[in-house]
């Protein structure tokens, strides 16, 4: 791997940014962190208590959708692309897969 390539950025952590921005009432408390190791990419993402409804919409189908919206981008870059949403009491929501 290359020592200076900055793995916290990347089209698919741009993407979730993105979409999630417009959907929020509180676009300025969006975080998007972007990591990668062995196991691939992980995005992970906080947004304000209030907007979390939004994001993981009714029956988790908001969530769901942009889970495989990011695995056919990270398909295109032959990468395993996941997407964490965390509680703002630091727990993470799961996928209802």
């Amino acid at each position: 791997m290359d020592a200076t390539k900055d793995f916290s950025q990347g089209s698919d952590r741009d993407f979730v940014e993105y979409i999630v921005k417009q959907i929020v009432q509180n676009p300025d408390d969006v975080q998007v962190e972007r990591t990668v190791d062995e196991m691939g990419v992980l995005i992970t993402l906080k947004v304000n208590k209030d907007d979390m409804g939004k994001i993981i919409g009714k029956s988790g189908q908001t969530a769901k959708s942009l889970r495989i919206l990011l695995r056919v981008i990270g398909s295109k870059n032959n990468a395993r692309v996941n997407l964490k949403i965390v509680e703002p009491d630091g727990t993470e929501v799961k996928a209802e897969e």
